[in-house]
């Protein structure tokens, strides 16, 4: 073996005792293993657990077993191979100056637009693994739900799996409130709406996922709430109008495609949107995707006391509603 061979790979030093805390209990024991044993391939983590070599509390269980608060877990000493950072590793203190709320048990965080919360599909580093590298003695940080990557505003991370486990309660049982503000193609007419479209999702023979509005779709509402008018808009007559959006469910894509379903798509958006209105607001600055997530309400996990956290219209967004003002 080579020298740089070797530094690529340790051997844990001896068999290692892990006493499971709050922190790690109610999950699979082979997902805390992947999170423990760093670069081992699941096929080797499944073949330790199948052979008796992990144990817990001295006896033989399954990969499945969900542990436990006050487990003995033993791990026998495996060769790992150290990985490398991923790439933007360095240089993320900026994430912390984003931190709206933190305690010690949640984190709320103003994601930028063009992070993806989460790696995968060619993402390297998504915002969660971003704030993993940089909080490295963190032993729990998990997303309590997502945003699209060209979505800015607030994010809740849970720091303790018992907080996750009640948000995710508060969120599938409707007792949080999500407000978004969206540009809308088309001046607003009336009210406030209450949008009722079920949502299919769709995956495209290119592999890229739609959803549409479907009968047999899951069931999702939304509510625009009218903020401002903008017209007078030479390159695009019909107007634009600029909402909240309350969405009482959280379905994939959901204030986009209830947008586009009235016939006012978000302006910004490649997917669901008017090419038309895309191009006439680039003329006024705007570069991505016009959806912030201003504000969740929820009833904070531990304290029980309601919380509202909110994000500030993001400064790029704000710039082109005072480009629409000025009609240049």
């Amino acid at each position: 073996m080579t020298n740089k061979q070797q530094s690529q790979v340790h051997t844990a030093p001896s068999v290692q005792f892990v006493e499971i805390d709050e922190a790690d209990a109610g999950q699979r024991l082979d997902n805390f293993l992947v999170r423990k044993l760093k670069g081992v391939p699941k096929s080797r983590i499944y073949r330790i657990v199948r052979h008796g070599e992990v144990r817990i509390n001295k006896g033989r269980v399954k990969p499945d077993y969900r542990l436990k608060d006050g487990d003995i877990v033993r791990i026998p000493p495996i060769r790992t191979a150290s990985r490398q950072a991923p790439p933007l590793a360095r240089n993320l203190e900026w994430l912390e100056e984003r931190v709206l709320y933190e305690d010690d048990v949640i984190l709320a965080i103003d994601k930028p637009s063009g992070m993806a919360v989460h790696g995968g599909s060619g993402i390297n580093l998504g915002l969660i693994e971003a704030l993993r590298q940089l909080r490295p003695n963190s032993r729990f940080l998990e997303l309590v739900h997502r945003l699209d990557r060209e979505t800015s505003g607030v994010l809740l991370i849970a720091k303790k799996r018992s907080s996750l486990k009640d948000l995710h309660t508060q969120l599938r049982e409707g007792k949080t409130k999500k407000i978004y503000t969206a540009l809308l193609a088309g001046t607003w007419h009336g009210k406030a709406r209450r949008i009722d479209a079920p949502l299919e999702k769709n995956q495209l023979r290119s592999g890229e996922r739609m959803v549409r509005v479907a009968e047999d779709g899951k069931v999702a509402a939304s509510r625009f709430i009218p903020s401002k008018n903008y017209q007078n808009i030479a390159s695009y007559p019909e107007g634009a109008a600029l909402v909240e959006i309350n969405l009482l469910t959280g379905r994939t894509h959901q204030a986009r495609v209830h947008a586009a379903h009235i016939g006012q798509p978000i302006a910004g958006d490649g997917k669901y949107g008017d090419a038309r209105f895309n191009d006439a607001m680039k003329a006024f600055g705007l570069k991505r995707l016009f959806l912030h997530a201003s504000s969740i309400t929820f009833t904070h996990p531990v304290q029980a006391c309601k919380m509202c956290v909110e994000s500030p219209l993001a400064e790029d967004l704000q710039q082109v509603l005072e480009k629409l003002d000025l009609g240049a």
